[in-house]
């Protein structure tokens, strides 16, 4: 009966992880941060005043500017055959195309989408939450990703980091 009952939850708590993980991604952390900047904008009273044709401008291009760099990446990591997923293990070290001036640009144009959106709503105090944004991403993906790629690639990826920066 005991062995009967282990066998029962083991499996059980192996799906749990494993949807816990799908729902852990950056997409999900952009989402989130963007529902707070839209929130924000629906407390503020006068967030409709702090709108501004060239607040507006300047957001559409961040977030347009977002967009561009994330489908970069992704059609690049797609070139070389690697995954995009944060929590799968890389095939390939992708040093080519945008990865030449960004470690991260997927991550890079979350943050870019984000402060775009926080000035086309109006709500330039949601700007505040892009550094934490950014902290968090690092913290719960970056960090981790590097170590797997340094465990994997090892000198290649010493030599990567040392002539392209992990953000700009």
């Amino acid at each position: 009966m005991l062995a009967g009952r282990r066998i029962w939850t083991r499996p059980k708590r192996r799906r749990y992880t494993c949807h816990m993980k799908w729902i852990d991604i950056p997409p999900a952390w952009l989402v989130l941060a963007l529902v707070i900047t839209w929130l924000i904008a629906q407390v503020q009273p006068m967030s409709w005043a702090l709108s501004h044709p060239v607040t507006d401008l300047i957001g559409g291009l961040l977030v347009g500017g977002g967009i561009v760099l994330i489908v970069l990446a992704a059609v690049e990591m797609r070139k070389q055959r690697t995954t995009i997923v944060p929590h799968m293990e890389a095939d390939h070290l992708v040093t080519t195309g945008i990865f030449r001036r960004s470690r991260n640009p997927i991550y890079l144009g979350d943050a870019l989408v984000l402060a775009g959106f926080a000035l086309w709503w109006g709500v330039p105090i949601a700007l505040l939450l892009v550094p934490l944004f950014m902290a968090t991403i690092t913290a719960r993906f970056i960090v981790p990703e590097e170590n797997a790629l340094r465990r994997k690639f090892r000198a290649d990826f010493a030599r990567y980091c040392q002539k392209t920066r992990r953000w700009v």
